[in-house]
């Protein structure tokens, strides 16, 4: 396998959600509209503007994190404390820590920033579109 990269599902947020991501990871987004696909005309106006695909290179172009929104009638199920989380390794404790803080600002902390038994820095959250996350730094 060469690569595995999560695809996230968004009701209508994922350019605000992709453009808050930039801002943690930096990196370079690629997104495409509906309205720029071949046979969408019949979609409703309201998805039209709706992205059908995103991408967020991170790290050169090792990693993407990709999404669309739903269209009407098809919105996603966004389940609290549902059955997946994006889990990070950040290069240092500093790394961890802004984008911990940058990442659960707005959002539900489960776990928060510490050491545990397994990790100097280890913590589960949500951010503020519903996304979880766990990040895990420095083994012990």
């Amino acid at each position: 396998m060469k690569t595995i990269n999560p695809y996230l599902i968004f009701n209508g947020n994922a350019e605000e959600a992709f453009e808050f991501y930039q801002t943690v990871f930096g990196g370079e987004i690629f997104k495409m509209r509906f309205s720029e696909m071949p046979g969408t005309s019949e979609m409703p106006d309201e998805d039209q503007t709706k992205l059908a695909h995103v991408a967020l290179t991170i790290a050169g172009k090792d990693q993407i994190l990709m999404a669309s929104d739903s269209g009407t009638g098809h919105e996603a199920t966004m389940q609290e404390n549902g059955n997946y989380y994006l889990s990070l390794e950040p290069e240092s404790a500093e790394e961890a820590e802004q984008i911990y803080n940058k990442l659960s600002d707005g959002g539900k902390v489960i776990m928060p920033l510490d050491e545990t038994d397994w990790a100097e820095k280890f913590a589960m959250f949500a951010d503020k579109f519903g996304i979880q996350w766990m990040i895990n730094y420095g083994d012990k």
